[in-house]
């Protein structure tokens, strides 16, 4: 009976008993696609010649230099991506079941094998090996799917606002890369009866920058329930983020907002983040007198004036991260801009978030939005 491998494989043989390596080649000749083989007669030898290109191991657990599982164990830190079989004279069922337990793919004693057991078993060993990776990296896709998520909610937490006198309403999207991002936002309502928005993107992508936002973000609400939202909030956060950020270019930008509890003014501070969308009495327009300074974690001695605005009796502003005024549209994909985001807004009579959204174009960028309206009395 002639035996077969599905497809030509590179193999090496671990094994220093030149009659029994010369019995396993033979073996493998009489496979219908012969593997490559390349022999090694020691552990130091195999370490030399465990290549990325060799996909399968046939070791031996008597080598000079090694014994029992301790040459299967080194074999196997040597070469993860490869199928690891156990070919050992050794008629011990014990040794066998600790060699799979320890990651062989299959035990083989060598007065046992003959050619179509031997093929047959390679062949397995890398179907096994295949089985065991894609499970692998099924978990790890489970595990970051899992931890994103709990990121994400770290980025999207529930506001801290009681009062029914503000409308407040919160949209975060992914872009058209799917990667999780530094984008953040928050709203929080102190005894004192104001209102404390931010609204914050730390540059970059990728679980350590999404994780620098949540962390800002957390500080920033803690900062603000303590009584700390003048510049000592700015200062601490630019603190935070030099001493947690993984390299020294990461920066961040943010806009805060403090409503009075009166609801007729504002102050806000945009640190070299995009101006809000101040809708006023009918009238839609850009914050003025900004940006308040540059964003943090740029210039160590950094300062950020104060924009107070007037607010009047019926208002609502909207603050958003730059996805969503760097989203594509028209034919040319063109930017849509702080200019045309207004426009979108005064075509729609108001800020209707999906709708604006829905508008804007196509996302390359993550998106944080946040809307503040005063209800109507």
């Amino acid at each position: 009976m002639t035996a077969h491998l599905s497809e030509t494989l590179t193999l090496l043989l671990v094994e220093d008993d030149d009659g029994d390596a010369f019995l396993v080649e033979e073996l493998l000749q009489e496979a219908a696609a012969p593997p490559r083989i390349f022999r090694a007669r020691s552990l130091q030898e195999a370490r030399a010649k465990l290549t990325p290109g060799i996909q399968c191991v046939l070791v031996d657990l008597s080598l000079p230099d090694a014994t029992r599982l301790e040459a299967l164990e080194a074999v196997l830190a040597m070469a993860p991506h490869a199928a690891v079989l156990v070919l050992t004279g050794l008629r011990d069922a014990h040794v066998g079941v600790a060699a799979v337990s320890a990651g062989a793919q299959d035990y083989l004693v060598k007065q046992d094998i003959d050619a179509p057991l031997l093929t047959r078993a390679i062949r397995y060993a890398m179907e096994r090996k295949r089985a065991d990776q894609t499970q692998l990296r099924l978990v790890q896709a489970e595990l970051i799917a899992k931890e994103n998520a709990r990121t994400q909610r770290g980025l999207l937490p529930s506001p801290l606002i009681e009062s029914d006198a503000i409308e407040h309403l919160t949209r975060y999207l992914p872009g058209s890369g799917g990667t999780l991002a530094g984008d953040f936002l928050d709203a929080v309502q102190t005894p004192d009866g104001a209102f404390h928005v931010v609204v914050g993107d730390v540059c970059g992508h990728g679980p350590d920058e999404a994780a620098l936002g949540v962390a800002l973000r957390i500080a920033w609400r803690t900062l603000v329930l303590a009584g700390q939202t003048d510049d000592t909030l700015l200062r601490t956060l630019d603190t935070l983020l030099r001493a947690e950020r993984k390299a020294p270019e990461i920066f961040t930008t943010l806009c805060t907002a403090t409503i009075a509890p009166d609801l007729r003014s504002a102050r806000m501070r945009v640190v070299g983040h995009p101006p809000p969308v101040l809708v006023r009495d009918g009238t839609v327009e850009v914050l003025e007198g900004g940006p308040s300074g540059p964003p943090l974690g740029i210039f160590p001695d950094a300062e950020w004036s104060v924009i107070d605005v007037p607010l009047g009796d019926k208002w609502s502003i909207m603050f958003y991260t730059d996805g969503l005024i760097e989203a594509a549209v028209g034919a040319r994909d063109e930017l849509l801009g702080v200019d045309g985001l207004v426009g979108l807004v005064r075509e729609h009579g108001a800020v209707d978030l999906d709708r604006l959204i829905r508008n804007a174009g196509t996302l390359s960028d993550d998106l944080a939005v946040v809307v503040v309206s005063r209800r109507a009395s």
